[in-house]
């Protein structure tokens, strides 16, 4: 098994207005001490038609790692509408939220995002010029889609056993399970995070209370 696993991701403010912070409360649990940080990245695929209009939203290192259970927010600025190509400001698209160690992703996560006027009329006629404080972002919290990839974490590897599971059903609030290996749906599995181009900034993880050094007691 990983070195490292997601055990639960919650979604924050959800459903929301589009211009607001995009929020992921992330559980995780490391089986032994790890010499390097986890890089956690969250990027919005802004077309299916074209990668460069994907945008990394934010990228934040957390560490030290040593063995034990961790919980942070992850908190990162909603896209650039600017950056969107107006035909896809609403719809579906896709949000990915991934994890590296020494630069090589260990597991992905993909979620549908619905984004639609809040009322009926401009849903059903949407003006040529999006209007930003009238879109809501919905993500479908209760169908991601979450793959992982068999790394060597540092000089000891350790083997990871794949197996398909059923997905969790979530709790209230948009939790749901991460336990065990979900097979990865295709049209996660085809997008390589790796490719994006644009600057990191610097995220910070907001530990929860009760954490020391980000380690529940």
């Amino acid at each position: 098994m990983s070195a490292v696993n997601v055990t639960q991701v919650a979604i924050l403010d959800n459903p929301s207005r589009f211009t607001n912070p995009l929020q992921f409360e992330i559980q995780y649990e490391c089986l032994n001490d790890l010499q390097e940080d986890l890089e956690w990245k969250l990027t919005y695929v802004g077309s299916a038609e074209d990668e460069k209009h994907d945008q990394i939203l934010d990228s934040v290192l957390v560490g030290p790692v040593v063995a034990g259970s961790y919980r942070f927010v992850f908190q990162a600025d909603a896209p650039d509408p600017s950056k969107i190509p107006p035909a896809d400001m609403t719809g579906v698209t896709v949000l990915l939220l991934t994890c590296a160690y020494r630069d090589k992703e260990f597991i992905r996560v993909g979620y549908y995002v619905n984004n639609e006027y809040d009322n009926e009329e401009m849903r059903e006629n949407p003006p040529d010029a999006p209007v930003l404080d009238k879109l809501v972002r919905n993500i479908l919290a209760d169908k991601p889609r979450v793959t992982k990839f068999p790394i060597e974490f540092d000089a000891v590897s350790i083997p990871t056993v794949v197996s398909a599971v059923p997905a969790a059903v979530p709790a209230a609030g948009g939790d749901h399970s991460m336990d065990g290996s979900l097979a990865g749906d295709a049209i996660f599995n085809g997008m390589n995070t790796g490719s994006h181009q644009g600057q990191l900034s610097n995220g910070e993880a907001a530990m929860m209370p009760g954490a020391h050094a980000g380690v529940m007691g």
